[in-house]
């Protein structure tokens, strides 16, 4: 069982307005979730103690959608809430991550689904923030956009044209010639190198340290922002990095920036290495996340740091859910 949140606002306490509102919402709701009328198990409306003149579950049968349980509620007085609201929770027999829908005035109570938003989680490698992205972005059923998968794929594309990656000029000639894309299968993004799959390839320890070298030159970084920022002001998405927060979306409605100690963030890719089927030495591992860091932290164009309204996140003692809870908390504290 899923349940679907929706909520819309009348203009008036009138029982047409209520009947036109209540049509709309219902009918957004069961378009952009792919509904069946059959899939819908019951409603439940609640609505501000100032609409009187109808109910909205009546209006929902008269709207079509009489073949599940139909509830109205009336809401108690709040001081300061919105008024002439309705609300209604859609109970689904369907597997789908669900669409949550609000019209009109309601759109004030989730900005976070009714307008176009960025978020940026920041920190260094290991620190668990592309794992809480791709789940922030799953549960809010916006985009996720591996920037750092961007910049592996460029250093995979230096390293096996056995360029120099400390020289910019070389690797401007290589880019040019680069063609990078980002599919998006089941949910999961597919790097696609010059026509081939490197999602797995990109990850590999050597690849990752190259790609630290390669980010820092100003023209790869500028090659890259640029993309980063043309899909974010097309749509809501979550990005993580090094410096999101500070230059790629120094504007992002949210900002984030995870860190833990080198020894767990050591660990925690050394296990992920491990379970794709790679021998990795645990202390050389650890000892390139130290350089790593340096390296990042020291570069002169865009450096690895936390940006000034970016909210700290130590993860060394916390589960996934619990940062992606508290992340999520945090978010909706400030909408």
């Amino acid at each position: 069982m899923v349940i679907i949140r929706g909520a819309t606002t009348v203009d008036a306490d009138d029982k047409e307005e209520i009947r036109r509102s209540v049509r709309e919402l219902l009918e957004q709701i069961e378009n952009v979730n792919q509904l069946k009328r059959d899939e819908i198990v019951s409603i439940v409306f609640s609505s501000t103690s100032d609409i009187h003149s109808y109910y909205p579950a009546k209006a929902a049968r008269e709207a079509g959608f009489a073949g599940c349980s139909l509830f109205s509620a009336m809401e108690p007085e709040i001081e300061g809430g919105l008024p002439l609201c309705i609300r209604a929770m859609l109970f689904v027999e369907k597997n789908l991550v669900p669409r949550h829908v609000y019209l009109r005035g309601a759109k004030v109570l989730r900005k976070d689904i009714t307008s176009i938003i960025n978020v940026a989680i920041d920190g260094p490698a290991g620190s668990g923030k592309s794992t809480v992205a791709k789940r922030i972005a799953h549960e809010m059923n916006i985009l996720y956009l591996d920037t750092g998968a961007m910049y592996r794929a460029c250093a995979l594309k230096a390293l096996a044209e056995g360029a120099d990656i400390e020289n910019e000029t070389a690797l401007q000639d290589i880019f040019r010639t680069m063609k990078l894309d980002i599919a998006y299968e089941n949910g999961v993004q597919k790097t696609i190198l010059d026509g081939r799959d490197v999602s797995e390839e990109i990850r590999l320890p050597h690849v990752s340290m190259a790609a630290s070298t390669v980010s820092k030159h100003p023209s790869v970084r500028v090659h890259m922002v640029e993309k980063q920022r043309e899909i974010a002001q097309k749509m809501s998405c979550v990005l993580d990095g090094r410096d999101i927060g500070t230059f790629v979306l120094p504007d992002a409605d949210f900002k984030f920036f995870l860190t833990a100690s080198p020894e767990v963030r050591a660990k925690r890719r050394y296990d992920e290495l491990v379970a794709g089927g790679h021998e990795v030495d645990f202390e050389a591992l650890k000892a390139d996340i130290v350089r790593r860091d340096e390296q990042d932290m020291k570069r002169d164009f865009a450096p690895l740091k936390q940006a000034e309204d970016a909210i700290l996140i130590d993860t060394s003692d916390m589960t996934v859910d619990e940062v992606v809870a508290l992340v999520k908390r945090k978010m909706q504290e400030k909408i």
